[in-house]
């Protein structure tokens, strides 16, 4: 069984931002293997699918982004996933729009949803996907930079990181994350 959990804030006013983008990959996803995110517990809407002969939850935390991890831990607990297969999906400043970056474990990086992850799991060693959003020029806080849409020139760098992050996704359900990192990381 694998656990994959998109970080966000939910809400219409929140949708197709930079910081929903762990939302967007979710939503891919639910979509390209048809496992509808029609169910609601824990604090999170949620499906659950077969893909590849592995029972796979989709989740989206309905707590905001600073509280995700209570969510998170609730359905670890309750399924009684392992961090090895577990893996969250979010938004990372320092990588440039439309990368992702591939990890097994290390510090939240001033990212709240992640540093509530660690503190709800007890734990930085869960498998991760962040997908760079860039960061703002300066004339624009980073709070509110988070939340504002991709422009007109970064949505195909966008659409090809949430296509290439689902992807990963999708090998790592036959292979060791670390093979899944190996593929993916500096593509």
């Amino acid at each position: 069984m694998k656990l994959i959990i998109g970080l966000g804030n939910f809400g219409p006013e929140y949708r197709d931002t930079r910081h929903n983008i762990g939302f967007s990959v979710i939503e891919e996803l639910s979509e390209k293997w048809n496992i509808p995110l029609n169910q609601t517990k824990f604090r999170g809407q949620y499906g659950t699918g077969i893909v590849n002969g592995e029972k796979i939850v989709l989740v989206k935390p309905l707590t905001y982004m600073n509280a995700s991890g209570e969510c998170i831990a609730q359905f670890v607990n309750f399924y009684k996933i392992s961090n090895q297969d577990l893996l969250i999906i979010y938004d990372d400043l320092d990588l440039p729009t439309g990368k992702i970056r591939l990890r097994q474990k290390g510090s939240a990086g001033g990212h709240n949803g992640i540093k509530s992850s660690i503190m709800h799991l007890g734990s930085d060693q869960f498998n991760r996907i962040k997908v760079g959003i860039g960061r703002p020029d300066g004339r624009i806080p980073v709070v509110d930079f988070v939340l504002t849409r991709f422009t007109e020139n970064e949505n195909p760098f966008i659409d090809e990181a949430i296509e290439k992050a689902a992807n990963a996704c999708e090998y790592w359900l036959k292979n060791e994350f670390i093979n899944v990192m190996n593929l993916y990381n500096g593509k």
